[in-house]
């Protein structure tokens, strides 16, 4: 079960992820992103190609939807643990609306800092890799570039904010 958000961004009930999906629900998501631990480089990753929304495209945060009676802060670290094997601990960022088509959410947005190893949950992750900062600016300039649009959309507003 996921939370069910309106658009305003208040939790208005629950449902059943599946629903949540096929009805297009207003819901909430957590995204980080997660930084070396000196801040010069930021872990870019292939979604797998069995994901439910945007299978196969690059992405450069993790996190998923929040739960049911979750809080999106529970949620983040929850995800960064299960997608990419990550214990630290996300500090919030901002807060932003996304919709596309069917996709309508409240997005957390954090950030985190990690030396440590990263273990992909191999249905979220088909291969990831740690790229520079700088190069990650030009990445998402490019508008060829299969990179998911809502976290394309979190990281330039991060390097803009940065």
């Amino acid at each position: 079960m996921v939370a069910v958000y309106d658009a305003a961004g208040h939790v208005a009930g629950e449902a059943p992820r599946s629903v949540m999906r096929a009805e297009g629900l207003w819901h909430a998501a957590s995204a980080v992103l997660v930084l070396s631990g000196d801040g010069a480089r930021i872990y870019v990753h292939r979604r797998a190609d069995t994901k439910d929304v945007y299978p196969g495209l690059h992405d450069c945060t993790a996190g998923g939807v929040v739960a049911a009676g979750e809080d999106p802060g529970e949620t983040a670290k929850r995800e960064l643990a299960e997608e990419l094997g990550v214990t630290s601990e996300p500090v919030f960022l901002f807060r932003e609306v996304f919709a596309q088509d069917s996709v309508r959410y409240h997005a957390f947005v954090y950030t985190t800092r990690w030396d440590g190893p990263v273990r992909h949950q191999p249905e979220e992750v088909a291969a990831g890799w740690w790229t520079p900062v700088a190069e990650l600016r030009e990445l998402l300039a490019d508008p060829r570039r299969p990179f998911v649009p809502d976290g394309r959309r979190f990281a330039e507003r991060w390097l803009a904010e940065g």
